[in-house]
């Protein structure tokens, strides 16, 4: 698999993100969004940002290694998030289990509501196998 991280001068400078990751020679994974619950289906970090993105975090690791990968393989987050403000909070959870010299492409969306009231992050993910 061949993997690049490109930030185009012609783009303002990334910031924690990549602007264009190019990928070929993979097997393309998606991960639905994930939510800070447990395996139990209990919210885990009422109230608490941090503590729901990393539950969310290790979520999204569960579901790499169901079909053999990890975080390097991330390509693309999308965040759904109730508060913007907070993406610092995001961030640095996500750079626990990132490259974060070459950090994946993201977005990040503020939204009014999630599915569940007490839900203020939703995570998506694609990633890239080598074949």
């Amino acid at each position: 698999m061949s993997t690049r991280f490109i930030n185009p001068p012609e783009i303002a400078p990334a910031n924690g993100y990549t602007h264009v990751v190019e990928v070929s020679n993979s097997k393309m994974i998606f991960i639905s969004g994930q939510i800070a619950f447990d395996t139990a289906g209990h919210l885990v970090g009422k109230d608490n940002l941090l503590e729901q993105t990393q539950q969310i975090f290790e979520n999204i690791n569960a579901a790499l290694e169901a079909v053999g990968a990890d975080f390097s393989h991330v390509v693309k987050f999308t965040y759904f998030m109730l508060d913007i403000s907070q993406i610092a909070v995001v961030r640095s959870v996500r750079d626990k289990y990132v490259n974060t010299a070459q950090p994946p492409a993201s977005s990040a969306v503020e939204v009014r509501k999630l599915f569940r009231d007490e839900l203020l992050i939703e995570v998506e993910v694609i990633a890239a196998v080598p074949l």
